[in-house]
C-alpha cells in the first residue's frame, strides 16, 4: 500500500474501522475502481493484520489510500481538499438513491461496531441510508461501501 496524492473524485473513508476483513474488502473494492480510500484512525487492528491482507489480496498492493491520526486531522484535510462529507448511516431517511453524488465527495463510512460519534454524524454535509426492510438494523459496511459506491460512480460517469 502506498500514500498518494489525492484525486480530485469520489473517494470513500472509512471511521475508524474495527473489523479487519471488511476494512480489506474496502480496499479492495477502492483498488478495482481506482478510487482513494481514507483511513481515520484509530483502527481497531493492526495493519499488518493476517485478515486484511487476505480480504484485500494483491490488489492492496494498487490501493491509492491516506492515513489521518485522527478525526480531526482528517476533518482539517478535507476543508483544505474542499471535499463534500457524506455519511452513510441508518440515523436518515434520505436514501443514496435521491442523493445527486458529485466529484467532490466523499463517503464516510462507520465503525462496524458503533457507527460514528454524534460530533461526527453533526459535522457531515449529507446524511444518507440504504433503504432497507423494516426491523433490520443495518448491512454489513463493505456491503453498504460497495452498494453506495456503485451508485455515486454510475451518476459521476466514472464506470462507463
Amino acid at each position: 500500500m502506498k500514500q498518494i496524492k489525492i484525486k480530485d473524485v469520489f473517494s470513500i473513508a472509512l471511521y475508524q474501522p474495527d473489523i479487519p476483513q471488511n476494512t480489506g474488502t474496502i480496499m479492495r473494492l477502492a483498488s478495482c475502481f481506482g478510487l482513494d480510500l481514507h483511513i481515520i484512525e484509530p483502527c481497531g487492528f493492526r495493519s499488518d493484520d493476517v485478515s486484511l491482507k487476505r480480504s484485500g489480496m494483491d490488489y492492496i498492493e494498487e490501493l491509492q489510500f491516506k492515513r489521518h491520526i485522527s478525526w480531526n486531522a482528517f476533518l482539517e484535510w478535507s476543508k483544505d481538499h474542499s471535499k463534500n462529507l457524506v455519511l452513510a448511516t441508518t440515523k436518515t431517511d434520505h436514501s443514496y438513491l435521491e442523493y445527486s453524488f458529485d466529484a467532490n465527495d466523499m463517503l464516510i463510512m462507520g465503525r462496524e461496531s458503533q457507527g460514528v460519534p454524534d460530533h461526527v454524524h453533526h459535522i457531515c454535509q449529507k446524511r444518507i441510508t440504504i433503504p432497507m426492510k423494516k426491523g433490520l438494523r443495518s448491512l454489513n459496511v463493505a456491503i453498504a461501501s460497495a452498494i453506495i459506491t456503485s451508485e455515486a460512480l454510475r451518476q459521476i460517469n466514472i464506470l462507463r
